[in-house]
């Protein structure tokens, strides 16, 4: 029976090519979007992971109110926005769960040497914990100080990216920059890092805390606290924590609306998860379509085949051949055409994922180079019943009359 099926699958070689091609494609393709999917996926949860698995970010919100019913808040001392003593008055707390509190202000400007300009730079005004909450690392140079800090210096350290637009022929460091008319002096060089969103973590420039505030967004309100929980493990205890002492700090009652969110990394994550499984579920569903059409091209190979070799089915029976025996050779070689197709578009897949694809690393998934074999002979088998049933069921007496 085996033997049979290679030899119907090799009798017209061309025939069986281009069928085998449309099950390739339709494999390859499987294997090739769902790895698309999961590389954007997987790019995505690298990015979130890398800003840390112990911090938390809280945001000051515009929709935040006071005085809804029974609220009581003292009107001379509660703060109604993130400010700089709200950051100090939270790190001072003694939070058993906080290691550190970040505050950061940020704007867009443009920034400038002496031959270069660079426009939309992200400006972000902070403290020299920074550079330790963060994945924000210094590759080259330092970070600014305390003292930096306190005397409100006009020092920067800047993004690798624009370093290298700003001095594409030389060192950053030690060099002047000019951010909206004011002149910092460059101390270091990040690392370069991961970009999310729509800002590019490597055109940057950060700079002490006051100083941007002085020169850009006016003092004291801040956007961003950035809090580092003691581990991993004490994140939801540390959130906790800051949530009911930004409370007490900012005098907001229990109908009230904080005007703050808190997020930490994980809800991001399932997030960020739940959309890249829909994601990746859509472009598979898209990629059988192409599937399905090789399998329609298999039924169509094998009842053209029935009616070439309806004698050949006929010489068989009169011999004895059984109807299982004529069924299983058809279904057999549907099997096969499938199943080498499959073989090539998972060989054909593999060498796709090499290289990028609109700027996505393709990451195959374990599961779909099985999933799409099996699926490939299954849907020989499917689409060769009916071309099998057919061969089958001729009668010995009328296949020999056939010419």
């Amino acid at each position: 029976m085996l033997a049979s099926a290679f030899r119907g699958v090799t009798a017209n070689k061309l025939r069986s090519a281009l069928t085998m091609l449309g099950v390739m494609i339709g494999v390859a393709s499987v294997i090739l979007l769902l790895a698309v999917g999961n590389g954007s996926a997987q790019a995505v949860r690298d990015a979130i992971s890398s800003l840390g698995t112990n911090t938390l970010t809280v945001r000051a919100s515009s929709s935040g109110g006071f005085g809804g019913p029974g609220a009581q808040t003292s009107a001379a001392t509660a703060q109604k926005t993130l400010t700089t003593s709200v950051s100090d008055a939270l790190s001072t707390s003694g939070l058993g769960h906080v290691r550190a509190v970040v505050p950061q202000v940020s704007t867009t400007l443009t920034v400038s040497s002496a031959t270069v300009s660079a426009e939309s730079v992200s400006v972000i005004g902070t403290t020299p914990d920074y550079f330790d909450v963060t994945t924000a690392s210094v590759a080259s140079g330092s970070s600014f100080t305390d003292a930096d800090l306190t005397t409100s210096a006009k020092v920067a350290v800047i993004g690798s990216e624009l370093a290298t637009t700003l001095f594409p022929t030389g060192s950053a460091l030690g060099q002047s920059v000019t951010v909206d008319g004011t002149a910092f002096s460059v101390v270091g060089v990040l690392a370069a890092q991961s970009s999310t969103g729509v800002s590019d973590a490597n055109m940057v420039v950060v700079a002490p805390l006051s100083r941007v505030q002085r020169s850009y967004t006016g003092f004291d309100e801040v956007s961003t606290l950035t809090v580092e929980a003691i581990d991993s493990d004490s994140v939801a205890a540390a959130q906790g924590e800051v949530e009911i002492m930004l409370d007490q700090l900012l005098g907001v009652g229990e109908d009230d609306t904080a005007p703050y969110t808190v997020t930490d990394q994980s809800s991001l994550l399932e997030t960020q998860q739940e959309s890249a499984e829909s994601f990746t579920l859509l472009l598979g569903a898209v990629a059988a379509i192409s599937l399905l059409v090789g399998g329609i091209g298999v039924t169509n190979v094998m009842l053209v085949t029935v009616t070439e070799r309806t004698r050949e089915i006929g010489i068989r029976k009169a011999l004895g051949a059984t109807r299982g025996a004529i069924l299983g050779q058809f279904l057999f070689e549907a099997a096969a055409l499938t199943l080498l197709g499959g073989v090539l578009g998972v060989v054909a897949a593999l060498i796709g994922a090499q290289f990028e694809i609109n700027g996505t690393t393709p990451v195959v998934l374990d599961y779909s180079i099985p999933l799409a074999l099996g699926v490939s002979v299954a849907i020989g088998v499917f689409f060769g019943v009916y071309p099998a049933a057919r061969a089958a069921k001729l009668r010995p007496i009328q296949a020999l009359r056939a010419i």
